[in-house]
């Protein structure tokens, strides 16, 4: 099968691993050249991936099947929508569907109006003086979001970041002056939990599950600093995590396949992987974002212990026929990103990272390139994540460890790991802190 892969970061890279395990015959393209893509592609291009015209065009010159789209902006440019009407079927959403993610007011306009269980209270304003009336009307704390894409890097919170109204309005303003986001602003009733990750695989009508996942947004070991678009992550052996019940990813794959449906009766049916990021609450599951994509570095933990076939199961997601089991190996995994220097404030673009590939995997880990770039034989780190370290295990002690080993194989003298994702420690953090939750209710 012909596959076109978009996009040329760490989640990419992962897909495309699957996708070659899948013995699929693969194109890309991507802005950077991405050394673990473009090794496992027949042929690549470097571009655009919003420009749908020649993405297109590199597609239908490759003779391509399907595609596979890894990032958001380009699924916003209506990429799916382009390649489908070219005859490339595409395990991804259109520009319509794209809009659980792109505009996080359609998503909280959605859930409400179909009564989907777990949203949060939330306002949406397209200026700045309207919400400063709203902020002054409510009692609780509350989450400041620009409405379309930043990366993920846009979220602040009341009592974390913002810890004043006149800190609250001050950042407002400034997602109107910058056009952060460029559709406005929501604010979000601030829920208290703990996070997970439901990602799924969805055909338009059904779902089928992933392993659940813990991503680590701040940027320094304890969590403290800034916002990352995500340092690292584990997910669990039973494909739970340490502090949710069977019972609590029932209720969130409830929630998904609410969503997947009411879409579908709206006219604009899912198709591709869904990411439900989630915050377990005392009274459950409570919805922070949707996302039209797999996360990263979710992405990286999920499908490297992938059975079944990726390339078929892409397909049967463009076609709208999934259906069985979609099975995965019963291991922990924990990744950590190495990061460039200054990264969640100022990032130091252009240092070399050398990586010894055979040494990463024998220590029983993986390695996914992400912001890099190949230039006269040397990889060159950008400003954003430049390599992810996943350890593989039976437990995520196990699996942190191989991460360990795993990261003295990458080198980059202007570099840094938040090395205490996934140790026992922060973990059982995780474990205490659901667990007095559960208890003050």
């Amino acid at each position: 099968m012909k596959v076109l892969a978009v996009g040329g970061g760490g989640r990419e890279h992962a897909a495309v691993e699957a996708l070659h395990r899948s013995g699929a015959e693969i194109y890309s393209v991507m802005r950077n050249a991405n050394p673990g893509i473009t090794a496992r592609s027949k042929a690549y291009a470097l571009m655009d991936e919003r420009d749908t015209g020649k993405v297109c065009a590199f597609a239908t010159e490759c003779g391509a099947e399907l595609a596979f789209i890894g990032p958001e902006a380009p699924l916003e440019a209506g990429l799916a929508d382009a390649l489908e009407a070219a005859g490339v079927k595409c395990a991804a959403p259109t520009r319509a569907a794209a809009r659980i993610e792109t505009s996080k007011s359609f998503m909280r306009d959605l859930v409400r109006r179909h009564g989907i269980e777990g949203n949060l209270g939330f306002a949406a304003f397209d200026d700045p003086e309207a919400a400063a009336e709203y902020l002054r009307t409510v009692d609780h704390e509350i989450v400041v979001k620009p409405v379309g894409l930043t990366g993920g890097k846009g979220v602040k919170v009341q009592g974390e970041h913002l810890h004043s109204f006149e800190e609250t309005m001050e950042y407002v303003r400034e997602i109107f002056d910058l056009n952060i986001g460029g559709a406005g602003v929501i604010l979000e009733e601030r829920a208290v939990g703990e996070e997970f990750t439901q990602m799924v695989f969805c055909d338009g009508k059904r779902i089928a599950p992933m392993p659940l996942v813990q991503d680590h947004k701040r940027a320094y070991e304890g969590d403290v600093g800034p916002n990352t678009g995500g340092m690292g992550s584990y997910s669990d052996h039973d494909h739970l995590l340490p502090f949710v019940t069977s019972r609590d990813r029932v209720e969130a794959l409830r929630i998904l396949s609410d969503i997947v449906r009411a879409m579908a009766v709206e006219g604009c049916p899912y198709r591709g992987p869904m990411y439900g990021q989630f915050m377990l609450t005392a009274e459950g599951p409570k919805i922070i974002e949707i996302n039209a994509r797999f996360g990263d570095p979710e992405a990286m933990n999920v499908l490297p212990i992938l059975e079944s076939d990726f390339a078929d199961l892409c397909m049967r997601m463009a076609e709208g026929r999934l259906h069985g089991e979609v099975s995965f190996a019963r291991k922990a995994t924990v990744c950590k990103y190495v990061v460039p220097r200054g990264y969640g404030v100022r990032s130091e673009a252009g240092h070399e990272i050398q990586v010894d590939e055979a040494r990463v995997r024998g220590s029983g880990s993986e390695i996914f390139y992400a912001n890099v770039d190949m230039k006269d034989g040397r990889c060159l780190t950008g400003t954003s994540r430049s390599v992810g370290v996943v350890g593989i295990a039976d437990t995520i002690e196990e699996a942190e460890r191989n991460c360990e080993d795993a990261l003295r194989h990458v080198v980059c003298d202007a570099a840094f790991v938040r090395h205490d994702i996934g140790k026992r420690e922060l973990v059982q953090r995780r474990v205490d802190h659901m667990a007095e939750i559960r208890r003050s209710t």
